[in-house]
């Protein structure tokens, strides 16, 4: 057993190609105040081959040392623009038939186990912030929401640390789904 190199780790990435559904998902990431959690989320989406984040809000947008510092360039790599009109926008990835999921904890919630992705062509992750999750004026123009099932004494996840599940979480209903 050899550890890869950073080269031979990249050469295997780029001989890859993510699932069809991953390269259809968007992430929309409104009012995330840390730059590091941003940063991390444009890294995580970078390693699932997400196709754009959809910042929003007072999120901060690159460049920013404070976001290259935890997304190591991967900004650079995963398409991203900036939005003033986040309900608009969610109207519109909904137009063009985006089934918009919220990541949130309701009272009908779905747990993302049982969450059923590939029936969705094309799927939009919103992500709520650190503090508040996502903005009230919001909760209308989402499909549905999925929570992730948590059994220990504190009740969230930090946001970043929740892209990330939901990313892999994604990639194994996605990936599952083009090899059958």
């Amino acid at each position: 057993m050899n550890k890869l190199t950073t080269k031979e780790i990249l050469e295997e990435n780029l001989s890859r190609s993510a699932p069809a559904g991953l390269t259809n998902l968007k992430l929309f990431v409104p009012n995330i105040r840390s730059l590091h959690n941003v940063g991390s989320i444009f890294r995580s989406a970078d390693a699932f081959g997400i196709s754009e984040i959809i910042l929003s809000g007072y999120t901060p947008t690159p460049p920013r040392p404070e976001i290259n510092k935890t997304a190591i360039g991967a900004e650079k790599f995963v398409a991203w623009t900036y939005t003033q009109k986040p309900k608009d926008t969610l109207e519109e990835l909904k137009d063009r038939d985006y089934y918009i999921v919220g990541l949130e904890q309701t009272d009908s919630s779905t747990d993302l186990p049982d969450f059923v992705a590939n029936n969705h062509e094309n799927i939009c992750v919103v992500l709520g912030s650190e503090v508040s999750g996502i903005d009230e004026a919001l909760l209308p123009h989402i499909d549905e929401f999925v929570a992730i099932p948590q059994f220990g004494k504190k009740h969230s996840l930090n946001v970043s640390v929740a892209a990330g599940v939901i990313l892999y979480s994604m990639l194994e209903k996605l990936w599952i789904k083009g090899r059958k």
